[in-house]
């Protein structure tokens, strides 16, 4: 476990996978806290997912990376993300073995502030009253985050994941309350794009627990040498030249910089249809106009 904290901590704890509207209601309250009890804003999560290890699910796929959660919550204001790794051994420590050397010694925490349905603990056994006492008894406070507050959202990951799977990007970025993004290192292609005037920025994505939308095309956006550049992206297996793997692929409008080997952020804003298998290289090359047409329509109206 990382940054142990050196000041008293005001903190929350959770997997806050998305960082979603709904989170960011027990953020905002967080950072309130931190200002008025001069307290060092801190959010214990854990890694992996819970349910990857305790359930074997693998097949879980998560809205943002590691690193892409800590950008977020910094920009919330959120400067100390503690990440625990998350492991059997951990899952059977007791709820006051959790509190006392992990919430109280190791970070420090004065005031906790956590959802109303909030479990801890061997086999999440130990609840919010729990929680309570054992402030008493190490001197925090905890501060509950009510039902009407959390359902007032009505936001959930799983549901944000659900329209990412089913490639409405739109609904997802509103729960999320911001956009959805994939971060990856540029790589080698096929490099067809360049035959037809539309040049791709290949996308390897290394966290192979990341979820990737419904395959299709998108209108994105990413922000190059300090300068925000629009694109398409398609998602697939490019049916049209017999394509055997996923790629993620970004042609960017009116740019032409090379680059192979950078990371990229690139945000999805619309998707604009499903992937298709064309009868030839230059029905795609027809199809991708109109693709970009609509893409620059959609920017201007949204920009």
């Amino acid at each position: 476990m990382k940054n142990k904290s050196s000041n008293h901590t005001v903190l929350t704890i959770g997997t806050f996978d998305g960082v979603h509207i709904g989170h960011q209601k027990i953020i905002k309250r967080l950072v309130e806290i931190s200002e008025i009890k001069n307290l060092t804003p801190s959010l214990l999560t854990f890694f992996p997912h819970p349910r990857m290890v305790l359930q074997k699910d693998a097949n879980i796929k998560l809205i943002n990376t590691i690193d892409e959660k800590k950008d977020i919550l910094n920009q919330f204001g959120i400067s100390n993300l503690v990440i625990k790794e998350f492991t059997k051994e951990f899952s059977r420590l007791t709820a006051e073995d959790f509190v006392k050397n992990i919430l109280v010694d190791h970070l420090k925490a004065k005031h906790i502030i956590i959802g109303y349905d909030h479990h801890f603990g061997r086999n999440r056994n130990a609840n919010i009253e729990d929680l309570k006492q054992f402030g008493n008894d190490f001197d925090f406070e905890v501060e509950e985050i009510s039902k009407q507050d959390i359902n007032d959202v009505a936001v959930s990951s799983t549901k944000i994941r659900a329209a990412l799977q089913e490639g409405n990007i739109k609904t997802a970025n509103t729960y999320l309350g911001y956009n959805f993004m994939l971060t990856g290192k540029v790589i080698d292609g096929k490099k067809l794009g360049q035959t037809i005037n539309y040049p791709t920025a290949n996308l390897h994505i290394e966290e192979t627990y990341k979820l990737i939308p419904k395959h299709g095309v998108y209108i994105v956006k990413s922000i190059i040498d300090n300068i925000t550049v629009y694109g398409m992206m398609n998602i697939g297996h490019n049916p049209t030249v017999n394509g055997k793997h996923q790629t993620i692929e970004t042609h960017f409008f009116d740019f032409n910089k090379d680059l192979y080997g950078q990371n990229l952020k690139i945000e999805l804003l619309q998707r604009l249809r499903n992937e298709q298998k064309f009868s030839s290289v230059e029905e795609l090359q027809s199809q991708l106009h109109i693709d970009k047409n609509n893409a620059l329509e959609f920017i201007k109206s949204h920009a």
